[in-house]
């Protein structure tokens, strides 16, 4: 016999992991700008009947990562320059305070860790493998952020990222981070060691703003010129050129 109530519990339960995993994927770059999310290519993917994807979707348009047109057609919302530009001047306000509390409680191990991240995606952008930039990326900032012992914080910057992390597909190659001198996550990773909040702080804005301000002017062009974005996607798009993977 079997409980009133226990499938339902376990299709939410089920939607709620599908709905992680989607939203860890859009925070981090894999879903691109535009791009169609099928409910029964995701359902074959997983492994799931339709259901349990379906909502984890309507939640993801909740949330404003995705958006869904006419005949049920879902796909990966595109900000716009102004949207990008207010969601980081919240980031700005919160990022560092996410860093700054997380200091105390990140141990040699986890800044080691941290380290190996930025290597990774150093090594990523001079091969020109950018999905796996992005993801180094995203694993050092959230390395980070996730160790705050902020429940709320990481959560209201998980909210962000999930409209953000899509964007970055514009990122590279036009948008490229560059830097007046070295690259800010070495001052963050220098703060983090010598457990200097203000170094640690400022760093991470400076990521944000000198590190991007490429990536506005690509958002920019964009809003000037919206075809421009799938011209930009399909160059993203190319397979790195063979050659010497670097060490």
């Amino acid at each position: 016999m079997s409980t009133p109530g226990l499938n339902v519990v376990g299709r939410t339960n089920l939607a709620s992991q599908i709905y992680e995993s989607l939203r860890e994927k859009l925070m981090s770059a894999v879903f691109q700008p535009g791009q169609r999310l099928k409910i029964r290519e995701l359902a074959k993917e997983i492994g799931t009947s339709e259901t349990p994807v379906r909502e984890a979707l309507i939640q993801l348009v909740r949330d404003r990562a995705l958006e869904m047109k006419e005949g049920y057609f879902i796909r990966v919302r595109q900000l716009s320059l102004a949207e990008y530009l207010e969601l980081r001047d919240i980031r700005l306000a919160l990022e560092p305070l996410a860093a700054e509390r997380a200091i105390p409680l990140l141990d040699d191990a986890a800044i080691r860790q941290l380290t190996e991240s930025h290597r990774l995606l150093m090594r990523a952008e001079k091969t020109r493998d950018y999905r796996a930039a992005l993801q180094h990326n995203f694993d050092f900032h959230f390395g980070i952020y996730r160790r705050s012992g902020m429940p709320q914080l990481t959560e209201l910057l998980d909210r962000i990222w999930v409209q953000v992390g899509p964007m970055l597909n514009f990122l590279y190659p036009h948008g490229h981070p560059s830097y007046d001198a070295e690259h800010q996550h070495m001052n963050v990773l220098k703060g983090l060691q010598a457990r200097d909040v203000a170094l640690v702080t400022q760093a991470i804005r400076d990521d944000l703003v000198e590190g991007g301000r490429n990536f506005v002017k690509v958002l920019t062009e964009i809003d000037h010129n919206p075809e421009r974005a799938a011209e930009l996607l399909a160059l993203r798009n190319q397979p790195a050129p063979p050659g010497k993977t670097p060490p």
